[in-house]
């Protein structure tokens, strides 16, 4: 370690300008509320400043955060996926040592107004609402379907209204995978290669809007129209409770219990990444670290927040 403190201080000074006194952190939206809530803990103590944390989504926070080492750069990234292979040769490339830290898991929820009516949904229900192409009579074709009595006979004639993650967004990631990949994979039989081809890409032709990282926004529009839907984490489902509602999944509701069994079939993981180059230069992660485990556990701040803790 202390070798390693010693090779990271010089590159500190021969890459950056100017020191910082406290921990910068990028990332996920997902993760942000509960980092945030270390960070202020932490901060709370008065022996650091309190972190300064960025909602860059999970893919723009990787590319900062293996963009290389120094003062410059992010210290810590949050995921709610973990770090892809390319990421993690961008991180090699460029001298970045991620250490990868799991804090629990999340659902992801297909969410809409209380006011309005609660759906009852399969994956190929939201596969074919959300989808750019979609398979009919065996081919694949532009998606026609405008409403949700399109999509299946039984569901209400109201028109499809999404509001979905960006590209940047480790929700999205999760989302394309769980839901498109798994319906094109499972239920039409599609090999790796052509799944991918096929059942990445969501719809621009209006139905589906992308939104940005900030998922409280999501939530307002959501309240402002009865029969628009989000795509967004459990957490936000769970502080907002008393104003949306989550749409059932092949017959599961999105709770504490249903992810953590795995019955809910839209989990995915949680993490933070720290940059191990930075350790013992940059004051306090190490602390960090050790009061996120402290409010990470089960019926602890984090859990309260909707953080699903690790078993």
């Amino acid at each position: 370690m202390k070798k390693l403190i010693i090779a990271a201080l010089a590159v500190f000074v021969s890459t950056s300008v100017q020191a910082r006194e406290y921990i910068s952190i990028v990332g996920s939206s997902t993760v942000f509320p509960f980092s945030t809530s270390v960070a202020e803990k932490f901060g709370g103590t008065g022996k650091h400043p309190t972190p300064v944390i960025e909602s860059t989504g999970s893919g723009g926070g990787m590319k900062l955060f293996c963009q290389g080492v120094g003062f410059d750069t992010p210290d810590i990234t949050n995921a709610s996926r973990a770090i892809k292979s390319t990421e993690a040769d961008l991180c090699k490339s460029n001298g970045v040592t991620p250490v990868e830290y799991l804090i629990g898991y999340d659902g992801i929820t297909f969410s809409n107004s209380k006011s309005g009516q609660q759906l009852s949904l399969t994956k190929e229900d939201i596969f074919n609402a959300v989808a750019e192409n979609v398979m009919v009579n065996g081919k694949w074709v532009a998606n026609p379907n405008q409403t949700w009595a399109d999509v299946r006979s039984d569901l209400p004639n109201l028109p499809i209204a999404i509001m979905a993650p960006p590209p940047t967004s480790g929700t999205r990631d999760a989302f394309v995978e769980l839901v498109m990949h798994k319906h094109c994979k499972k239920t039409l039989g599609l090999s790796k290669k052509e799944y991918k081809a096929q059942c990445t890409r969501l719809r621009i032709d209006g139905p589906v809007v992308e939104v940005g990282e900030n998922d409280n926004l999501i939530i307002q529009k959501l309240q402002d129209d009865e029969n628009r839907f989000g795509i967004f984490g459990f957490s936000f489902l769970d502080q907002n409770s008393d104003t949306v509602q989550p749409a059932l999944v092949d017959g599961v509701a999105p709770s504490f219990d249903t992810i953590a069994d795995g019955s809910y079939g839209i989990s995915r993981p949680l993490y933070y990444y720290v940059k191990e180059q930075h350790l013992g230069v940059v004051a306090g992660i190490e602390e960090y670290v050790r009061t996120f485990d402290k409010m990470m556990v089960t019926d602890g701040p984090l859990s309260d927040m909707g953080l699903i803790p690790l078993q």
